[in-house]
């Protein structure tokens, strides 16, 4: 009732994987916004749809958001998109009631949280909806900034990711094993170091682990209050991916597991993956487990959707 024939500003996470030709490869978090975005149009609101895409510095086109705007015109059976200015800011009409923003980083005071900026994209609706759960932990005008300025609300995807985590994370059946790889070293650190006080193994993979490695176990020594283990993963000498021993201490460990969460790759997982394949391993080390899962991470997600083992 609260957003009956309203204008909502929906924060969504649009940050997909693009191909060379700037095609979407995969197209999972687009999917993960729908239910939201049908239940405001089915309530007569108009939605406007705002997100980032990658990290670019000032405008770069080839980080435009035109090719999400595409995809969402051809599930809402739209013959055109109409690109126009709204406000002062950039977008695409897409139907009467869908209005998609462009990348919300070509604007300088979206990363900054910038009060006059909040204040701008709060003037573009009645009602503010976060269902950019991978981006909450964010200080931007988007996800911050705006709930000054807007009565706000969290959005289904958003509602199921907390109730997924906190199944894994509040009360979970152990061992509770965290897997965190990937190569955002400023996001990982605090995640790995949060985890420690949480889980019975935290192991660390990845293009982060040759970069933490003496950080971590300095910190894990000083750290840690419940009986936890640590264990970093050696690199091959190319840096691509972690070790064949390292692999397998991590599935001796995953394969005992009850609850996962998992964040990021344990090596290269382009085109051509790794030569010990230890990221498709890890994943089917836990599918054979049968341990409750969290995965997280776009590079992961559209990998395992890539080789068909995300469900």
């Amino acid at each position: 009732a609260k957003v009956f024939g309203k204008t909502v500003f929906l924060r969504a996470d649009l940050n997909v994987p693009l191909s060379e030709t700037r095609s979407i490869a995969d197209d999972t978090r687009l999917a993960a916004v729908l239910p939201t975005i049908d239940f405001l149009l089915k309530n007569e609101a108009k939605v406007i749809v705002a997100s980032h895409l990658g990290r670019p510095v000032g405008i770069d086109k080839s980080l435009s958001l035109e090719p999400v705007a595409h995809w969402f015109s051809i599930k809402y059976k739209v013959s055109s998109i109409k690109y126009e200015n709204r406000e002062e800011f950039d977008g695409w009409k897409i139907g009467a009631n869908i209005f998609l923003l462009e990348n919300l980083r070509f604007y300088e005071g979206e990363e900054k949280n910038d009060p006059e900026f909040s204040k701008k994209l709060a003037s573009l609706a009645n009602i503010y909806v976060n269902d950019a759960f991978a981006m909450c932990h964010r200080n931007h005008a988007s996800i911050v900034g705006i709930t000054h300025y807007l009565p706000h609300f969290a959005g289904f995807h958003l509602e199921k990711e907390i109730e997924n985590l906190g199944r894994a994370i509040d009360n979970p059946k152990r061992p509770l094993v965290v897997v965190i790889g990937g190569k955002k070293i400023e996001t990982k650190l605090p995640l790995v170091e949060k985890m420690h006080k949480i889980a019975d193994y935290v192991l660390v993979g990845g293009k982060i682990a040759e970069e933490s490695q003496m950080f971590l176990k300095v910190r894990h020594k000083k750290t840690i209050g419940r009986k936890s283990v640590l264990l970093v993963a050696d690199l091959t000498p190319d840096g691509t991916c972690i070790t064949e021993k390292s692999l397998h201490n991590f599935l001796d460990i995953i394969a005992v597991a009850k609850t996962v969460i998992w964040n990021g790759s344990m090596g290269f997982i382009g085109e051509k993956e790794d030569k010990f394949q230890a990221t498709r391993k890890i994943a089917e080390e836990i599918i054979k487990s049968q341990a409750y899962t969290v995965v997280g991470g776009g590079d992961t997600i559209e990998f395992l959707n890539r080789i068909k083992l995300l469900d």
